[in-house]
């Protein structure tokens, strides 16, 4: 019986698991980036949108790679988002094969 409930438990865990990280989607934005403040400014505010996981600023491109779980937030609220804090940005690549 033990063995049993051991086996189960072990099982929705790694359902949950798997499931969790199925979710998680990265989008490539172009945003118009001047100096290390924009990138300050992204960080301080983007990254606490709901649904966002990560944000990698990169000012020599001008780029800003958002991984985000799908289940909570897209690219346009993510795009919306930007918009609302005066940093305008565009889809420059969504990774089709992102599921982590």
């Amino acid at each position: 019986m033990k063995k049993y409930l051991l086996f189960l438990v072990f099982a929705l865990c790694s359902v949950t698991l798997f499931a969790a990280k199925a979710d998680k989607q990265i989008v490539v934005l172009s945003v118009d980036l001047h100096c290390q403040a924009c990138c300050d400014k992204i960080m301080k505010n983007i990254a606490f949108e709901k649904g966002v996981k990560d944000i990698v600023c990169d000012l020599k491109t001008k780029t800003v790679t958002v991984t985000y779980d799908a289940n909570k937030t897209d690219v346009p609220t993510l795009l919306e988002a930007f918009k609302k804090i005066n940093k305008p940005a565009t889809v420059k690549e969504n990774a089709p094969n992102a599921t982590r």
